[in-house]
């Protein structure tokens, strides 16, 4: 065997070490107020001397950080999100112009807060022909469940119990349609972003004053979704 060679039980070692270290990252995430290693193993269902070894791991990336004896996730977290957000933006630039442009309406790129539990808007693009049109900010916020960009990309993730119906519908359809959620008036159509089968983690929409033709409008969000996914 040559020496950039691996036998399959050390592959499958391998699988399960980074299967474990994803795990705890994601029960870390769950408890912004931090857990102890005991805690953790009981979560995890794992011995703790088990945990241990990998916060020290994840500790060396900073992917967890520790303070007193209780665990967090790390900065480095904060880093890979920003690198992740860096290129989706970059990679939607100019799909976004283009259906901002088709939909004469002003198109934006919205994106899970770390926690899941906000919406935050990357990126927007606002028609060039348009002389009315909504204003958005990057960074407007709203709780991730609410608005057709977040309920957009709560569709393109595994159902959970006690969902609003608004998700399981834009689940079955693709997209989600909202009026009046965020502000009195406009009207949104958005779609989940999505990658290699993995749950979406952003969305692509338009906002627009007033009710739009529902069947003219999600198509080209549909096909910027998939676009935008295509450059990732």
């Amino acid at each position: 065997m040559t020496t950039d060679e691996q036998s399959p039980a050390a592959s499958t070692a391998g699988s399960k070490t980074i299967d474990t270290g994803l795990r705890l990252l994601e029960i870390l995430k769950e408890h912004p107020d931090g857990l102890t290693i005991t805690e953790l193993a009981q979560l995890a269902g794992i011995h703790r001397n088990a945990v241990s070894r990998h916060l020290v791991a994840l500790g060396n990336h900073r992917l967890a950080a520790r303070i007193g004896t209780r665990y967090t996730l790390g900065l480095g977290i904060v880093e890979l999100n920003a690198a992740v957000q860096h290129r989706l933006r970059t990679a939607a630039s100019a799909a976004l112009q283009v259906l901002a442009d088709a939909c004469n309406a002003t198109a934006f790129i919205t994106v899970l807060d770390i926690d899941e539990s906000q919406a935050v808007v990357l990126t927007v693009a606002e028609p060039r022909v348009s002389q009315i049109h909504v204003g958005y900010r990057a960074g407007t916020r709203h709780p991730a469940d609410r608005g057709a960009s977040g309920i957009a990309i709560l569709a393109g993730r595994p159902p959970l119990p006690g969902e609003r119906p608004a998700i399981t519908q834009a689940r079955a359809t693709g997209y989600a349609v909202t009026a009046g959620e965020l502000q009195p008036g406009a009207w949104g159509v958005a779609v989940p972003i999505t990658t290699a089968r993995r749950p979406a983690g952003a969305s692509v929409g338009v906002v627009t004053i007033g009710v739009r033709d529902e069947n003219e409008i999600a198509p080209l969000v549909l096909s910027a979704a998939t676009e935008i996914a295509r450059l990732l």
